[in-house]
């Protein structure tokens, strides 16, 4: 093998945290192990005889309020803000042992996540690391909601979100995936929701686990949550975090740029397919070392 190629990175040991269920509301512990090279993200549920359920697109079963995966009818709930962390620390291998049928909330970020993976730190595996590399431009498009890819250098997401809050409004960010940027700028944005909205998904018998603990909540005018915003741009930030949980569903870094425009789960998932379906669209390629570091960031400084 090539040794200027980078190498595949899993977890040096297993760790562990526990939380609740955002729309279940139950207790549940959830464990992220290292796995052999090749193996993307797979998730056992322990409370199913250790039943797998990978981190794939052909698994996504449904993303209306989050993204839910699914293998012969055994399902997993809110995966994006663990696969967002395992994707933006650089992580191309890993188990993750749950114990119920939805990912802990935690504080409603990746934050938690992120902290794990750095605590237990990481280790270089024998084979080189894979990158979908985007050849063509895809789009996915809704009304006046849009995310394209198209082929650049890095793996760059630039996202605009709109909303007639005085505290959102028209927000505009872009990320480039290195040097720790993702734990740096994005990990810690909370996941948001509308006091309307909660009120009826609740009524849905959804959310049952949120509380202000994990999530901002908006009033017409501002918002319930004492502790303020974490930055001003907090609900763009979240949205990147969303993208970088979702499209790791592709199974591996990606060598190109995202553009989203008010995109969501929904839209997530329809440019995931559209972009797997046109095969003249991409190609999976061995990352040299210069594009690593450049894609995920040097490991040593993850958390820089």
């Amino acid at each position: 093998m090539n040794n200027s190629n980078a190498k595949q990175i899993t977890l040096a040991g297993p760790v562990e945290a526990s939380g609740i269920g955002l729309h279940t509301a139950v207790p549940v512990n959830v464990r992220m192990m290292p796995a052999p090279p090749e193996t993307g993200y797979v998730f056992k549920r322990t409370d199913l005889g250790g039943f797998e359920i990978p981190a794939t697109v052909e698994s996504v079963a449904h993303c209306s309020y989050a993204t839910t995966l699914m293998r012969t009818g055994v399902m997993l709930s809110t995966v994006e803000h663990l696969l967002a962390a395992l994707r933006g620390c650089g992580i191309d291998n890993a188990y993750i042992e749950v114990d119920n049928l939805e990912v802990p909330i935690m504080d409603g970020s990746s934050e938690a996540f992120a902290e794990m993976i750095e605590s237990v730190g990481v280790v270089e595996q024998p084979l080189a690391r894979r990158a979908l590399l985007v050849r063509e431009k895809v789009s996915a498009v809704s009304g006046n909601r849009s995310i394209t890819i198209e082929p650049a250098d890095n793996y760059e997401i630039d996202c605009t979100i709109d909303f007639a809050h005085p505290l959102i409004g028209v927000q505009h960010r872009t990320l480039t995936l290195e040097n720790g940027s993702f734990a740096r700028d994005i990990a810690s944005a909370r996941t948001f929701g509308f006091i309307e909205e909660v009120e009826a998904l609740r009524r849905a018998n959804l959310i049952r686990g949120g509380s202000l603990d994990n999530a901002i909540v908006l009033t017409k005018h501002g918002m319930l949550n004492e502790t303020g915003l974490r930055f001003t741009d907090e609900f763009v930030r979240h949205k990147i975090l969303d993208i970088v949980g979702d499209l790791a569903l592709l199974g591996m870094t990606i060598l190109g740029r995202v553009r989203a425009e008010r995109s969501g789960h929904l839209l997530h998932a329809s440019l995931m397919s559209s972009l797997l379906r046109n095969r003249a669209a991409w190609e999976i390629v061995d990352v040299p070392v210069a594009e690593s570091a450049a894609s995920i960031g040097a490991r040593t400084s993850l958390f820089a």
